[in-house]
């Protein structure tokens, strides 16, 4: 099971959480792929895994995905510097997806 640690504030959602390598990216334009997302994250560090999550059936975008970093300071430094950004012309909402211990 996965959750998504909502933004009570930037220093609790940095350090009050258990190690955490993959970010919930939520807000993305329908037209965002995969491809794009990846560019916009991995100068922050190498990427192991990036899904955008699409309709089983037409295969749109559901408008979220997910990046999951080697290291869990490379989460850190790319949720702090791409959450609220624009992004496709979009602002997105990025947050820690963690699974529960």
């Amino acid at each position: 099971m996965i959750r998504v640690l909502h933004k009570n504030s930037l220093a609790r959602s940095l350090w009050g959480r258990n190690s955490c390598s993959k970010l919930f990216v939520g807000g993305l334009s329908y037209d965002t792929n995969e491809t794009v997302l990846k560019n916009a994250f991995e100068k922050y560090g190498e990427i192991i895994e990036v899904r955008v999550i699409a309709h089983h059936v037409s295969g749109k975008s559901r408008g979220y995905g997910f990046v999951r970093f080697t290291s869990d300071s490379s989460a850190k430094v790319a949720f702090k510097e791409m959450h609220s950004k624009v992004l496709d012309g979009r602002n997105i909402r990025v947050e820690f997806a963690c699974k529960n211990s």
